[in-house]
């Protein structure tokens, strides 16, 4: 009898062991380059949202090696987030556009005319959160804007590899545009808005629209630290944020791998620039370069990148990674010039921050309307992190006032 009262100690003791293993292998493999700078904004919250990353990887790991579910699966699952209580002021309404899910949040209040919409993208990387995740982003915008969201559940990767997130969004959008008698909205007044990866789907989603006679032109797109190429990871806000939370320099490729192929072969070749033919490299360095970045965010700890390289065998399998609609910063001019009002947000502490920087020269150089709005204390994500259960950062809630202000003035 007193060997099944030793049992479960003893299994507690093996899963405790092996939790710590798991906790000390995930900050060696994945976190142990982390580093938060003393200017981003309250560090110590920061730490204890880094330490709930580490463990929910760690329980990730733990449960593939067990067989119950694979890391990326256990991840999604903790990042979905859940369903909020109703709000007295807005109208929420879960539907389908065609196969796509989306969640539209309406103003109870009255209006006088037509209200503006915002299509709103939501960021995880292409793998991960969900409509529910972004719910009290959507909210906001909607409840302080006074204007419809539709927040888009598109499917995600590895599962549902390019371009399905962006065709998802894409469609969207359109059928969002050939029904909006039903949702009160002026036809005039549509703005493609997303945060990181969603920001990715705005701007190509932008892209698209730009040329299409036969729909409404888009009134504005909202860009929240986006990834807007897969060019170069050496860029100095690689250089000098690559172990910031919440992104890291090699996530950044991991995921943008995900997206394009379903998996991350080749994740260091594309980190050092292997993957790029030398002539394409300089085809568009006029766009994606160092040198079209202001000097003044150089000054921390940048060092020119020399790639290495060219490896012909793995350009083949990333090579869609040189195309506009996954790298919107790739775009030819003529397409970016006839992009709406735009407004971009980075953050000083984040990996994006240069494709942010150098999406609003190529936009200011071809005629289009931009306000960008930087964080200097952000790092990236921090706008989902406005309102987090006790660790919020005002400075997310000051980008998010921000974002609101500008859809008000247009």
């Amino acid at each position: 009898m007193a060997f099944f009262y030793i049992l479960p100690v003893i299994l507690l003791v093996i899963f405790t062991a092996s939790f710590i293993l798991a906790v000390m292998g995930t900050i060696q493999s994945e976190y142990s380059n982390f580093s938060i700078p003393p200017g981003v904004n309250h560090p110590g919250k920061l730490r204890l949202v880094l330490a709930s990353m580490i463990i929910t990887s760690a329980m990730g790991k733990i449960l593939e090696k067990t067989g119950v579910c694979s890391q990326i699966a256990f991840t999604r699952y903790v990042r979905s987030g859940t369903k909020l209580r109703p709000d007295p002021q807005l109208s929420l309404e879960d539907a389908r556009f065609g196969r796509v899910p989306v969640r539209v949040y309406r103003p109870r209040a009255p209006s006088a005319g037509l209200r503006a919409a915002a299509m709103f993208f939501h960021g995880g990387g292409w793998l991960y959160c969900s409509i529910d995740s972004h719910e009290k982003i959507c909210r906001y915008i909607a409840r302080e804007s006074e204007l419809v969201v539709v927040s888009v559940g598109y499917r995600l990767a590895p599962e549902h590899k390019y371009p399905a997130a962006y065709e998802d969004c894409l469609n969207a959008t359109i059928h969002f545009m050939k029904n909006i008698e039903h949702y009160g909205v002026d036809p005039a007044r549509i703005i493609i808005c997303g945060d990181s990866a969603g920001g990715n789907l705005a701007a190509a989603v932008s892209q698209t629209l730009a040329g299409r006679s036969d729909l409404p032109r888009l009134r504005a797109q909202i860009l929240i630290y986006p990834g807007l190429q897969a060019l170069d990871f050496n860029l100095p806000s690689y250089q000098q944020n690559r172990g910031v939370p919440l992104l890291f320099r090699e996530r950044a490729a991991f995921f943008a791998l995900q997206y394009l192929n379903g998996d991350a072969l080749h994740m260091q070749e594309v980190l050092e620039g292997s993957h790029i033919p030398p002539d394409m490299r300089l085809k568009y360095r006029k766009w994606v370069s160092p040198d079209n970045i202001p000097e003044k965010f150089k000054i921390r700890g940048y060092k020119p990148h020399k790639p290495h390289e060219f490896k012909a065998e793995v350009y083949e399998t990333v090579k869609r990674l040189c195309e506009p609609d996954p790298c919107p910063l790739l775009a030819e001019d003529a397409v970016i010039h006839q992009l709406p009002e735009s407004f971009i947000l980075t953050c000083e502490y984040d990996v994006l921050r240069d494709d942010g920087l150098l999406y609003n020269k190529r936009l200011e150089d071809n005629g289009v309307q931009v306000t960008w709005y930087h964080l200097e204390d952000g790092f990236h994500g921090i706008i989902s992190l406005f309102d987090y259960c006790g660790l919020s950062f005002p400075a997310g809630k000051r980008g998010l006032d921000r974002i609101v202000k500008f859809i008000k003035g247009l």
